[in-house]
């Protein structure tokens, strides 16, 4: 199993950037491919982003895509989001999860493991 840890988010205003981390610990952090997620309140879990397992393949969600960045360190056992130019609607809290395969996926479904979430919100 892996334990993922996030952290980073905050209230910020639109136009503004933050970082998010995921600290994984457990089993070897570069068995598994990565996902960041998010859910609003009141709506469904939705993808953001995902990397493989040693970041030949990422994926983006279409809203998201030219403004945020998915990386990972194998070293440090972490995943990253680089949230730039954040709108209102990034205003959720953000998972990030782990699936043991090459490839991530876009489907929550398919990640069997979660951290706990960590909030963005971001004002407008």
């Amino acid at each position: 199993q892996v334990q993922l840890v996030e952290s980073g988010g905050g209230l910020v205003q639109a136009g503004d950037s933050l970082r998010l981390s995921c600290a994984a610990s457990g089993r070897t952090f570069s068995m598994y491919a990565m996902g960041w997620f998010r859910q609003a309140p009141g709506k469904e879990r939705e993808f953001v982003a995902s990397i493989s397992k040693y970041a030949a393949n990422i994926y983006y969600a279409d809203s998201v895509k030219g403004r945020f960045t998915i990386s990972r360190d194998n070293a440090k056992n972490t995943v990253y989001l680089q949230m730039n130019s954040l709108k209102p609607e990034d205003t959720a809290v953000y998972y990030c999860a782990a699936k043991n395969t090459i490839v991530g996926a876009a489907t929550s479904n398919d990640y069997p493991y979660w951290g706990q979430g960590t909030q963005v919100t971001v004002s407008s």
